[in-house]
């Protein structure tokens, strides 16, 4: 494929989705596309000046930031400009969205009729219901775009299943599993004060936070002495730390603001992903790739990760479960390591960055190619 000019735009410079990205716009700068960024202004703090700044001289085409609300608002209308000048002034080939907004800003945007827009949702609008009025907005708005993308990438069967059942049929659609790299499997030791459970991620009901902060007070209550820290920010984390007031657990529980995953894994024995629904979580991939000893609940692309071991995963939403689960965990550490080895073998054959970045670049060409170019 001859070298494009690639323009990703996304809306929270944060997370999972905002470590795609980088990790996609460094490949494809590696493999000799000319590639930039469009972010919004408002959020990701010094983590993300910091993570521009070290991909910078991969950006051939700049990076740039400007306000992007996470809720429909007039503030969109400005974004859109920018990206669409951000298209003119860089004779942008792709544009690739990523998650709601980033999505919609790169099928609305002003561009030349060759323009690839390409649109990966990341979970975002998918995790919604038509019976709340947020979830009608935005579904609505995914149809009503749905003609205006060239190509959908998911990053599991899961995701790709649902935007068909809840959106529509996208005129191309790919499953690219995201991956990680190779110095990414080297296991990281717990530091000697390291609690006994761990959670790394954004402090959404989403997560099912909640759901892990009361299996540890069931299991408390039973007389276990057990630990916890968990790790991020998000807008329901006030809620949490009242939960883990309201139970009597500050001397139990720590919260951390957020920090890199694999500094993080130092501060935890078992990794706990609680989740109430998810894509395909990165959280899960540099776990395993760690060999990190991890409970995972049974949802979105999880069991795609897990493979022949999803048997081991928990039912969503049950403290019950989540606490028997825990207490196995805790009381047999060595088929934890066991299962946490097996499924770092299973990641390090099937997970890997170069064959995502292969992936997005072989759909782009396809898609180019139906088209003529």
């Amino acid at each position: 494929m001859r070298p494009l000019n690639i323009l990703h735009v996304l809306r929270a410079p944060v997370g999972g989705l905002f470590r795609h990205v980088l990790d996609l716009a460094r490949g494809q700068a590696d493999l000799g596309h000319r590639v930039g960024i469009v972010a919004d202004s408002t959020t990701g703090g010094d983590r993300a000046k910091a993570a521009f700044s070290a991909i910078g001289s991969h950006l051939q085409l700049g990076f740039s930031r400007v306000p992007m609300s996470r809720h429909i608002g007039l503030s969109d209308l400005g974004a859109i400009q920018h990206v669409s000048r951000r298209i003119a002034e860089s004779g942008t080939d792709v544009v690739h969205g990523h998650g709601a907004k980033g999505g919609a800003y790169a099928r609305i945007a002003a561009g030349p009729a060759a323009l690839l827009r390409v649109y990966t949702p990341h979970g975002g609008s998918i995790h919604y219901s038509r019976t709340s009025p947020a979830g009608l907005a935005y579904l609505t708005a995914e149809k009503i775009l749905l003609s205006r993308g060239n190509i959908y990438l998911f990053e599991s069967d899961y995701a790709a299943g649902r935007f068909r059942a809840a959106i529509g049929e996208p005129p191309l659609a790919r499953v690219v599993h995201n991956g990680v790299g190779r110095d990414e499997f080297t296991p990281v030791d717990v530091n000697s004060d390291a609690s006994d459970l761990l959670f790394i991620g954004e402090m959404r009901v989403l997560k099912g936070v909640d759901v892990l902060i009361e299996a540890i007070a069931a299991l408390i209550s039973e007389g276990r002495t057990i630990t916890g820290t968990l790790v991020g920010d998000g807008p329901d984390k006030a809620r949490f730390e009242a939960m883990v007031s309201r139970h009597g657990l500050a001397g139990h529980i720590v919260f951390l603001p957020p920090q890199p995953a694999r500094q993080a894994f130092a501060r935890g024995r078992i990794l706990v992903v609680p989740s109430r629904a998810e894509s395909l979580p990165y959280i899960v991939l540099e776990a395993a790739a760690a060999a990190k000893p991890m409970i995972a609940t049974r949802v979105g692309g999880i069991p795609e990760i897990y493979g022949p071991f999803a048997q081991a995963l928990v039912t969503p939403d049950d403290v019950g479960a989540l606490s028997r689960t825990i207490a196995g965990a805790l009381d047999e550490p060595r088929l934890e390591a066991d299962l946490a080895q097996k499924l770092r073998d299973h990641v390090a054959a099937r997970f890997s960055l170069s064959a995502m970045v292969a992936g997005v670049n072989d759909a782009y060409g396809e898609a180019l190619s139906r088209r003529g170019h």
